[in-house]
């Protein structure tokens, strides 16, 4: 099945993080990738290890079988990233400390798996997580 995307920002992301939730018993698994905003004069992302997962993660997750969604959810630029008051940094839900950050949603509004961003890029790591 092909991966079913989402994608959000935090301006928008509570609308987009509920159509997320409504849609959890669907999938055969639910992940949310918090991502680095990209630079829009180059296209990609002001972060190196962003840049470095999320083609090891896609890669991952449309290679599963299974119904599979992901949203991604983009923190912002650097300066609004690296506010230690930046919504996803507080938020209990989610506790950010870096990106990328990959984790997988359950429908008990939990998270079952984690990968923090030294880790997101590897792949028998991602396939455990979806294993999960």
């Amino acid at each position: 099945m092909p991966l079913k995307l989402q994608d959000a920002t935090v301006s928008d992301f509570n609308a987009v993080f509920d159509k997320f939730r409504s849609e959890l018993p669907n999938n055969k698994a639910n992940f949310i990738l918090f991502l680095a905003d990209k630079d829009p004069s180059t296209s990609l992302s002001w972060c190196p290890d962003c840049v470095r997962a999320e083609p090891v993660i896609y890669k991952k997750l449309e290679a599963a079988s299974d119904d599979i969604a992901l949203l991604r959810a983009y923190v912002g630029d650097r300066p609004t990233w690296r506010n230690p008051r930046h919504p996803w940094r507080v938020d209990s839900r989610f506790k950010l400390t870096g990106v990328p950050t990959l984790v997988r949603w359950e429908a008990n509004d939990k998270i079952s798996g984690r990968l923090e961003d030294h880790e997101a890029h590897v792949e028998k790591k991602i396939d455990a997580l979806i294993a999960n």
